[in-house]
């Protein structure tokens, strides 16, 4: 199927994804195989190729942080639900959609090299705003800010086993064992 492909009539079927209703006519929008859905009288067309991967309002990334102010946080986005995504996008994580719990600075939940699962709120003025509120989403993996050492999850609180160092962070449920 090429754009412009007549697939069925609307008598006959719905217009699923992949395809726009033209006098009457479901017609192909889009490169791809055309699937027909008989028990729901629906037709769809899927793309041959796999569209590129791009952070959108309500996806679940993993990044890194970049930079942590007293306010917000940069984030390097480097996965869109589990999937690698190809090119640089960056994320702005501010204070106020950083936790349920009060948070001084942005330095006391997050800092520079963490890596975070966190969830697109926005994409306002083409940057994405980023939130971390549910306890599934958080620091993943943190180093120690004094020796560089993985910090280890202790109770609440993360230590580092080379330094003995704790520091505090946003962390999700599964610190230290959620796949990157």
């Amino acid at each position: 199927m090429i754009p412009g492909d007549r697939l069925g009539v609307i008598e006959e079927f719905l217009p699923g994804q992949g395809t726009f209703v033209k006098d009457g006519s479901i017609c192909s929008s889009i490169t791809g195989h055309a699937l027909v859905d008989m028990p729901n009288k629906t037709i769809s067309v899927y793309p041959r190729v796999h569209l590129p991967v791009i952070p959108y309002e309500g996806s679940v990334i993993v990044g890194q942080v970049s930079s942590a102010q007293e306010k917000s946080a940069s984030v390097r986005i480097l996965k869109v639900e589990k999937r690698d995504i190809p090119g640089v996008f960056t994320g702005v994580l501010h204070i106020s959609t950083a936790s349920g719990d009060y948070i001084k600075t942005m330095y006391d939940a997050f800092r520079p090299g963490d890596i975070v699962r966190a969830r697109v709120v926005s994409n306002k003025n083409m940057t994405y705003h980023l939130s971390t509120v549910d306890k599934t989403l958080g620091v993943l993996f943190a180093l120690c800010s004094r020796c560089g050492s993985l910090l280890n999850l202790r109770g609440s609180v993360l230590q580092c086993q080379a330094c003995k160092n704790i520091e505090e962070r946003k962390i999700a449920v599964d610190y230290g064992i959620g796949v990157i």
